[in-house]
């Protein structure tokens, strides 16, 4: 593996007096797709809220690109590379497709705007579509399915070197879900890093290189994709026993 984009070492973080998470160690290389896998609870959102600037660390350290970021506002760490696409979308329902896109190039130098903004609009329209085609439509009025593109594709219109997916296939059809992580698949191959919080553990490792198991705001195991689907322990948690024909038990 290439010298990691992110690295959290030893990062604990949580809500006033409220610990979240607890002595996090986890590493992210420059096109690497890495699961984070765990129940409600378990402190997917806070850490990739904490990454991205919207929790403030109690210890431990947060490299990104070679330095130190832990404590850094939210907006610069997305003129840096790094944009949350959070769980519930944030839209604004109001505005139009259109609109909400280029909220996202919000972090676009303006001496760039002329050729960095058409150049990623052209991007996520190739990755979605059915976002040109409701450009002029108000975010609030698109499918489940149609917002989420349009989270993802919002995040996108910054720029970013890694970006952090909170939950993105929660409540959506399985036709959108596969779209959505075949986006996933053509970022990594242009080199973009993904960390992917998700709950449907078999879908998450199917798309990622590795994976980490999450537990009451620790880690509780880590490991490639194909070693995870293989452990038994995460296989009874999180994905359902196996049967010895290897089909899963409901």
């Amino acid at each position: 593996m290439s010298e990691p984009i992110l690295c959290l070492a030893g990062v604990s973080a949580g809500y006033g007096r409220v610990d979240v998470l607890r002595d996090i160690d986890l590493t992210l290389a420059q096109g690497e797709v890495v699961a984070l896998l765990g129940a409600n609870g378990a402190g997917k959102s806070t850490l990739l809220k904490t990454i991205a600037g919207l929790v403030a660390p109690k210890s431990g350290a947060i490299t990104y690109d070679g330095a130190r970021i832990a404590g850094e506002r939210p907006e610069r760490l997305v003129r840096r590379g790094l944009a949350l696409v959070p769980e519930g979308r944030m839209l604004f329902g109001p505005l139009s497709v259109a609109e909400n896109l280029m909220l996202g190039a919000y972090a676009v130098a303006r001496r760039d705007r002329s050729t960095r903004v058409p150049e990623r609009l052209s991007l996520v329209h190739h990755l979605f579509p059915v976002l040109a085609e409701r450009a002029e439509q108000p975010a609030a009025t698109l499918s489940g399915g149609e917002q989420q593109m349009l989270a993802v594709a919002r995040a996108l219109m910054s720029g970013p070197r890694v970006l952090l997916l909170d939950e993105p296939s929660l409540g959506l059809a399985p036709k959108v879900i596969a779209e959505i992580f075949s986006a996933i698949e053509t970022l990594r191959k242009g080199g973009i890093s993904v960390l992917l919080a998700e709950q449907d553990a078999r879908l998450a490792l199917r798309h990622a290189d590795r994976g980490y198991v999450m537990r009451t705001g620790h880690i509780a195991a880590a490991s490639s994709s194909a070693e995870l689907l293989a452990d038994d322990t995460v296989r009874r948690i999180y994905l359902g026993s196996v049967s010895a024909e290897g089909s899963a038990a409901r």
